[in-house]
């Protein structure tokens, strides 16, 4: 079950900050300010290999055409004079 918890004193600069990153993300406080524990607090950890895996996972959906060097060096030529 969820507890509540109450904090006091907090500095102004952390309170704006804290403010201003759950307008960003548009979150309430209250849910930012989890995030923010959460983050430091239950860290998850991953692997070399799964950062690995998701990196390459990225990479192949932001560029499913696999570029050989010739093409590269193409590519950086394009448009010099």
């Amino acid at each position: 079950m969820p507890t509540t918890l109450t904090l006091k004193n907090i500095p102004d600069a952390v309170y704006e900050r804290l403010k201003a990153a759950a307008e960003k993300h548009r979150r309430s406080m209250n849910s930012e300010a989890i995030v923010c524990l959460e983050a430091v607090l239950v860290p998850t950890t991953v692997t070399p290999g799964e950062r690995l895996a998701r990196a390459r996972e990225m990479r192949s959906a932001l560029f499913p055409k696999k570029f050989s060097a010739h093409d590269i060096d193409a590519l950086k030529r394009e448009g010099r004079s």
